[in-house]
């Protein structure tokens, strides 16, 4: 299966770096998917955690 197209613009390059490097790895894609998810859950869970806005320094 081919890597999701470079035409895509990422939102988050961070999460997009992730992403890749899952699938590098082998991972099927809703393996790579569902660890994006769950480290977007850790970043919100740490955001409301300590009561700050998120801030992209990508």
């Amino acid at each position: 299966k081919s890597k999701t197209s470079d035409d895509i613009i990422p939102r988050n390059k961070k999460l997009r770096e992730f992403y890749d490097k899952k699938r590098e790895e082998g991972k099927p894609f809703k393996v790579a998917v569902i660890a994006c998810v769950n480290k977007l859950l850790h970043w919100i869970f740490a955001l409301l955690k300590s009561k700050s806005t998120f801030q992209d320094i990508a």
